[in-house]
């Protein structure tokens, strides 16, 4: 049975390509007017994205059709969603639904222009090769203070010809979250499995944990996909907190004193609030003088003057 549909397929392929009078060989074919850069995408699963570019030599009126077989044992079809640029002209097709095999999917792209014949573009593409792995889902983290470490679980992403966990790697990054953009606080690769623990300097620390996939066998695309959407784990610190608050409170009421100072200085309240005390006086201020030399020549002259009071009285009388 083998034998009988290939020739079936390389039958049909001859067919098309005569009908369509295109091809390398064509000697009415104008140069520089097949398409170039063609590339193929497959992303979420089961759609496919196929773009390329128009022949630089190619009339100005030139439309590409897309051709394709994803096996030997399914027909040829042409692209039902073309991808079209600013004149109209088709550079690339989307394609749903499409199921990876293992075998070598043909794409061919001809074109047709009223001035001359177009060269037509074909290639041979395992599907499997230019699949863009979706990253893990479900991804958690928890980590272990005592420890000091977590660990970090997901699911393996979904592809349509593969259910095997080891037919995958993942490659884990961890930032801190308070910088997302500076240096990477750890990373690593982890052949398939659907865990892994890693040990953590800070776990009263906020981090951001990222995941992407690659494949590692079983037919599947040794490229990066994109990575996961980050996941926030850790603790704040809590002292950290506690802190800010003290030095806020310790600011606010040292300004409000200086204020209040500078204030009270300015309008006199302050001698107001703080009179100031008297100093005492002198206990000995006012004292006779114990000088016995001078206390005799003043009884003396108070006697003098008693005497002269005296005597003016009796002359009075």
């Amino acid at each position: 049975m083998v034998a009988p549909l290939a020739l079936i397929f390389m039958t049909q392929w001859m067919l098309l390509i005569t009908q369509l009078c295109v091809g390398w060989h064509c000697t009415e074919c104008m140069n520089g007017s097949a398409i170039e850069n063609f590339s193929c995408v497959i992303y979420n699963v089961s759609l496919m994205n196929c773009t390329w570019q128009a022949g630089k030599d190619a009339p100005g009126d030139t439309q590409y059709f897309l051709y394709w077989q994803n096996s030997g044992y399914d027909d040829a079809r042409e692209c039902q969603l073309y991808i079209k640029d600013e004149n109209g002209r088709n550079t690339g097709c989307r394609f749903q639904n499409v199921k990876i095999d293992t075998d070598k999917a043909y794409f061919l792209v001809n074109g047709s222009s009223k001035d001359s014949r177009i060269q037509f573009y074909d290639e041979y593409i395992k599907l499997y090769k230019i699949e863009k792995l979706m990253p893990p889902s479900n991804i958690t983290v928890n980590c272990d203070e005592i420890k000091n470490d977590c660990i970090v679980q997901w699911q393996r992403p979904p592809i349509s010809h593969s259910n095997k966990d080891k037919c995958f790697k993942y490659e884990i990054n961890m930032k801190d979250k308070d910088n997302p953009e500076g240096k990477t606080k750890y990373t690593s690769i982890q052949e398939g499995g659907n865990s892994h623990t890693f040990q953590i300097f800070n776990t009263r620390k906020k981090y951001l944990l990222k995941m992407r996939t690659a494949g590692s066998a079983c037919f599947m695309s040794p490229a990066w996909g994109e990575w996961s959407a980050p996941v926030e784990f850790g603790k704040e610190e809590i002292i950290s907190s506690s802190v800010w608050i003290l030095l806020v409170v310790a600011v606010a009421t040292l300004l409000v004193a200086i204020i209040t100072i500078l204030f009270c200085k300015r309008t006199g309240c302050w001698k107001a609030a703080f009179p100031q005390i008297p100093e005492p006086k002198n206990a000995f201020c006012g004292l006779p003088d114990t000088n016995p030399e001078l206390m005799e020549s003043k009884i003396q002259s108070n006697t003098s003057e008693n005497e002269e009071i005296l005597l003016v009285a009796d002359v009075v009388k």
